[in-house]
């Protein structure tokens, strides 16, 4: 029988990836297992669902850095993905590792971030019995949320990606570990740019013992870092200690210089009571939410449903809500 486009780049793979990639017909599978699809790969097919998704289309009206922005070119948690995609892609066909499964997880791993940014994770983290976390809720959002309550059935090796994406234990597959690197050089990057653009920081800021490593501009950070993954992986992910010292050198100096920036982050506080008010409102009143969410309440909790609720809302989403349930409006003779 002729082999399908499936299996012919399954082939593909076990001839031409490397020995310590994550093979497409090695997955440990499905929660809900399904027939094969003769075009696509199960990592392939992952993508595409975390694509097509809703949560994921929501991430354009979601805050990287800056709250609601007005200029046209800074960040949003979408296309911070992309480039957290892109980065990830290259380092792993450079390392002959799995490409699509890399991109699947990198597509994939902020599905669950708060309105607000870490502004709002804080938020709910903080009033939430249970605590919130953005990369556990991601995990939610693809096993259980989308698709009306159905999730979207992804592989055990993307899911695993997904909730090891930024700290803690690293993840299961090089892939996985990948991804979590290239989340911290894309907002080291973007970050900067972004920063710099409104005047916040400038690049003569940054320690000159760490553009002694890493290069004087963003562009040869970046390609250090990646140059850095390349060169000295092979059983495992890792940079050279000089360039790994001076990556978290950067990073300690976005904090302080971006992060906790008042003002960059003058309005956070605003965020944060907008996200606490919510929260405590739907407590109180359950059956304002969605009818999708009060099954989860009767479910899961209360306090689960309408974490889930807040953390799928759009910034500006969060902001009308806000408006219509605390603001006063004038009053108009019909």
């Amino acid at each position: 029988m002729e082999e399908t486009v499936r299996e012919r780049t399954e082939r593909l793979e076990e001839e031409n990836l490397s020995p310590c990639a994550c093979l497409s017909v090695n997955t440990r599978g499905r929660e809900t297992p399904l027939e094969k699809d003769p075009l696509r790969t199960d990592f392939q097919r992952d993508r595409d669902r975390i694509l097509h998704c809703k949560a994921f289309r929501r991430l354009s009206h979601k805050t990287q850095v800056f709250l609601s922005p007005e200029g046209d070119h800074y960040r949003t948690r979408l296309t911070h993905t992309l480039e957290v995609a892109q980065i990830a892609r290259t380092m792993a066909v450079a390392l002959r590792l799995n490409e699509d499964l890399t991109e699947a997880i990198a597509l994939g791993h902020d599905l669950g971030h708060t309105p607000f940014g870490h502004a709002g994770e804080r938020a709910l983290d903080e009033i939430a019995p249970g605590g919130f976390r953005h990369y556990e809720q991601s995990v939610r959002v693809a096993r259980v949320l989308e698709r009306d309550g159905k999730g979207l059935n992804l592989t055990w090796e993307v899911l695993n990606g997904i909730e090891r994406h930024t700290r803690g234990e690293q993840a299961a597959t090089l892939e996985g570990r990948l991804v979590r690197l290239a989340d911290g050089f894309a907002y080291a990057h973007h970050d900067v740019e972004d920063a710099v653009r409104a005047g916040v920081m400038t690049e003569e800021a940054i320690p000159p013992e760490i553009k002694a490593v890493l290069g004087r501009t963003r562009e040869e950070r970046l390609d250090r870092l990646v140059y850095s993954v390349i060169e000295n992986s092979g059983d495992d992910i890792r940079m050279e200690e000089e360039v790994d010292d001076a990556y978290h050198a950067l990073l300690d100096f976005l904090y302080e210089a971006l992060y906790t920036n008042p003002v960059a982050k003058g309005e956070e506080s605003k965020a944060e009571e907008l996200v606490v008010n919510l929260y405590e409102y739907f407590c109180a009143n359950p059956d304002s939410m969605p009818g999708e969410y009060v099954a989860i309440a009767m479910q899961d909790g209360l306090d689960r449903a309408v974490c889930d609720y807040i953390s799928g809302m759009s910034d500006r989403y969060a902001i009308k809500l806000y408006t219509d349930l605390f603001v006063p409006k004038g009053w108009s003779k019909e």
